[in-house]
């Protein structure tokens, strides 16, 4: 489970790190402003993942360098698309994890976990509130955005199966 958690925010964090380049270099200041806020909260959660890797001695996923390219090419490509595109980039991310993995994730987490599962908790919430924004600012707008969409919904549950196991 943690392994999952890492390797998702790693991308995320990747996502977020290629759109800031390319809306920063395009010169779009209100853009960038809106994935650094966004960005910030990954990057707390991949500190947070990677301690709690480390206390309960579990190992990341051998694919690390894979999912960091992955989110790099995903967030530039979805930037240079557009802010409207960037945004249906979190908007599909954050459904798919919420809907897929998240939910099941804190269900399966008993009483002796209460910890992990308020920190886990607590990205959930964090999430949920990008998918928000991204939705107020136009996701759904976006061009060929069911397309998109799908195609970063299946990426997503890819890599939660692969991560899993590698």
């Amino acid at each position: 489970m943690l392994r999952v958690d890492h390797s998702g925010e790693i991308a995320a964090n990747t996502i977020y790190e290629a759109q800031a380049d390319v809306f920063g270099f395009q010169g779009n200041r209100e853009e960038k402003a809106l994935i650094m806020e966004m960005w910030e909260n990954e990057r707390k959660h991949l500190l947070a993942t990677s301690r709690m890797l480390d206390e309960f001695q579990a190992r990341p996923s051998a694919l690390v360098p894979v999912w960091g390219f992955a989110g790099r090419l995903l967030g530039g490509v979805t930037a240079v698309m557009g802010k409207k595109s960037a945004m249906a980039c979190t908007e599909a991310v954050e459904t798919k994890l919420r809907g897929k993995y998240k939910g099941e994730q804190l269900q399966q987490l008993d009483d002796s976990l209460a910890l992990l599962k308020s920190i886990l908790t607590e990205f959930r919430d964090d999430e949920l509130e990008h998918l928000d924004t991204a939705v107020e600012h136009d996701a759904q707008q976006a061009p060929a955005h069911a397309l998109l969409s799908a195609v970063v919904a299946y990426g997503c549950k890819g890599a939660i199966e692969i991560a899993k196991r590698v």
